[in-house]
C-alpha cells in the first residue's frame, strides 16, 4: 500500500503548455496510486491570466480525464485546485498568496508541508524564491519546503552561478529540487541497478576493458514551435549541457557507500570534476557543431518560421569528453545529440575491447574478424538492452558471427513504469533528491560547455553542413575515425 502524503502545491506557470501536458497528469497519477492524500492536498496554480476556479477545475479536468477511472475521478481530483491571478514581480501579490495558503493549509490539514514549482523562463526564479520568503508564503510550522525548477538553469555558469546565488537566499540547497526529465527516465535509472547490481558488469566497467562509449540523443524533428527559445539557446545548451552531461556521469560515477542521495549525488559530483575542462584549441579540435539544410519540401532552420535567417544557432552537437581518473584514463566517451536526423532515439554503447589475440585466427581457422562487444541500452522509444557477443556459426568449422542477448521491457512493465515527471515529483515530495541535478553538477557541467560556447561564438561555422534525415555531418565521423573508431549503428 502507498505511503500516502499530505502537501500544499504552488504552481507558478499553471496556464503553461507544460503544466497542462505534463504536470497535471503526473501529480494525477500519484493521486490515483495513492502517493498524494487525497482528503490532505491542494494546488494553487497562478498565472497572468484572469481565470476562475471552475475555468481552472475545467482545464485540469481536460488534462486527465482520458486518464480516469470515471469521470467523477477526475472531477473529485479538479476540485482540490485553485486558482490566483498573479504577477510574478509584484511583491503585493504575495501576501494575498500567503493568505491564500494559510487558509488552503488549515482546510486541507496539509501540516504545512509546502511543495513550490516554478515552471516559467528562470529569470523569474530569483524573483520568485525572494518574494516567497520575504512574504511569508513558506511555512514555518514543522512541515517542509521544497523548490521545484525547470531547466534552463542559466545558459552559461555566470548566470547559472548568479541564479543559484538568488535561490540560496530563500531556500537551502537541500530544499531545491533541479528538475531533469531524463533523470526520471526508467533506462536512466537503471544504469546504477546494472552496474552496481552486477559483478560481471562492473568488473568491466574500466579502461581495461572499455574501448570507447557512445551516448546518442537523436530527435527525427525540427524546432517546430520552439524556435524563438531554441535559436537563443542552441543544441549545447538544450540537450548537452544537461541531460548528456547527466547521463556522463552516472556511467562514470564510483560506486556510491549507498543509494542514499547524498551519496549518489557525492560519487557523481567526483566524477563530473575529474572530466577534463578543454582549452579552446582542444575545443575545437573534440567538439564539432552542425546545422540542418533544406532537404525536399523541408526549409532548412535559417528559414524556419522565426528563425533569423543569418542565425549561427547549432542544430547538432558531437564530441568526445575524456575523464582524469585512473578508470576511465584514455577512454574516449563520444556524445552527440541533435534535430532532423534520421529518427528519434536515446542509446548508450558501450563498446569494449577485443580480444588481444585471436586464437582462432592465430589457429587458422575460418574465424572471420571477431566484433567488438557491444552493450547497448536503449533509453527511448523503448527500454531494453541488448549484449552483441561473438558466437560460432552453426556448421563444420570455427566461423564466427555475431551473437545477441536481448532483453526488452515487457507490456506488463510498460505499464507500471511511471512518466519521468510523475517520477520525479513523487521524489520531491518524498525529499529524495537521488533523481535531480546538485548545484556541483550544474555548475561543472556549465563550465565544461562554456568553453565550447565561447570558442563557437568567436568562429564563424560553415552552416547548414548536414542533410535532413541523416546522422549530422560528416565532421561528426571523422572526430571517432581519427581515434580508429566509429559510431555504433543503430
Amino acid at each position: 500500500m502507498a505511503t500516502a502524503t499530505r502537501a500544499l502545491f504552488m504552481l507558478f506557470g499553471a496556464t503553461g503548455d507544460l503544466a497542462k501536458r505534463k504536470l497535471y497528469p503526473s501529480i494525477f497519477n500519484l493521486y490515483k496510486k495513492g502517493y498524494i492524500d487525497n482528503k490532505h492536498f491542494a494546488l494553487i496554480g497562478t498565472g497572468r491570466r484572469e481565470w476562475s476556479n471552475d475555468k481552472f477545475h475545467d482545464v485540469v479536468f481536460e488534462s486527465v480525464k482520458d486518464n480516469a477511472e470515471s469521470e467523477d475521478q477526475a472531477k473529485d481530483f479538479a476540485s482540490h485546485f485553485y486558482y490566483m491571478s498573479h504577477d510574478v514581480t509584484n511583491p503585493e501579490h504575495y501576501d494575498a498568496l500567503s493568505e491564500y495558503a494559510n487558509k488552503l493549509d488549515a482546510e486541507y490539514d496539509a501540516q504545512g508541508n509546502r511543495i513550490f514549482y516554478i515552471s516559467m523562463a528562470p529569470n523569474f526564479f530569483g524573483t520568485v524564491a525572494k518574494n516567497l520568503k520575504a512574504h511569508n508564503c513558506l511555512s514555518n510550522n514543522g512541515g517542509f519546503n521544497r523548490l521545484i525548477i525547470e531547466k534552463p538553469f542559466g545558459r552559461d555558469y555566470e548566470s547559472a552561478e548568479e541564479l543559484n546565488n538568488a535561490l540560496g537566499k530563500s531556500f537551502n540547497e537541500n530544499q531545491v529540487y533541479r528538475i531533469d526529465h531524463y533523470l526520471g527516465k526508467e533506462m536512466v535509472q537503471n544504469i546504477i541497478a546494472l552496474r552496481f547490481g552486477n559483478p560481471l558488469i562492473e568488473g568491466m566497467w574500466n579502461n581495461k576493458y572499455i574501448k570507447n562509449v557512445q551516448v546518442t540523443l537523436s530527435e527525427k524533428l525540427g524546432v517546430e514551435e520552439r524556435a524563438g527559445y531554441y535559436d537563443g539557446a542552441g543544441a549545447l545548451r538544450d540537450m548537452t549541457q544537461n541531460h548528456t552531461m547527466q547521463m556522463l556521469s552516472i556511467l562514470t560515477m564510483e560506486e556510491p557507500v549507498s543509494f542514499k542521495d547524498i551519496d549518489v549525488r557525492s560519487e557523481k559530483i567526483r566524477a563530473l570534476r575529474s572530466m577534463r575542462i578543454y582549452t579552446p584549441d582542444e575545443a575545437r579540435e573534440n567538439f564539432v557543431r552542425g546545422q540542418y539544410g533544406k532537404n525536399g519540401d523541408q526549409a532548412d532552420y535559417r528559414h524556419e518560421d522565426n528563425v533569423p535567417e543569418d542565425s549561427n544557432t547549432e542544430t547538432y552537437v558531437a564530441g568526445k569528453v575524456m575523464f582524469d581518473n585512473q578508470r576511465w584514463a584514455n577512454v574516449p566517451f563520444y556524445v552527440r545529440t541533435g534535430k532532423m536526423l534520421a529518427d528519434k532515439f536515446t542509446r548508450i554503447d558501450i563498446v569494449f575491447k577485443k580480444p588481444i589475440i585471436d586464437i582462432f585466427a592465430a589457429a587458422g581457422k575460418q574465424s572471420g574478424d571477431l566484433q567488438n562487444n557491444v552493450l547497448t541500452l536503449f533509453v527511448d522509444p523503448v527500454n531494453k538492452v541488448i549484449l552483441h557477443l561473438n558466437g560460432k556459426k552453426a556448421g563444420q568449422g570455427m566461423e564466427m558471427q555475431p551473437l545477441d542477448l536481448t532483453h526488452t521491457q515487457s507490456d506488463e512493465e510498460k505499464a507500471a513504469t511511471p512518466e519521468p515527471y510523475e517520477r520525479l515529483i513523487h521524489d520531491a515530495i518524498l525529499g529524495d533528491a537521488t533523481n535531480f541535478a546538485s548545484w556541483d553538477e550544474v555548475s561543472r557541467a556549465w563550465k565544461f560547455a562554456d568553453v565550447i560556447r565561447n570558442v563557437w561564438d568567436t568562429d564563424k561555422p560553415d552552416f547548414p553542413n548536414y542533410t535532413p534525415g541523416s546522422m549530422g555531418p560528416k565532421a561528426a565521423d571523422d572526430l571517432l575515425a581519427r581515434d580508429g573508431n566509429e559510431w555504433i549503428k543503430k
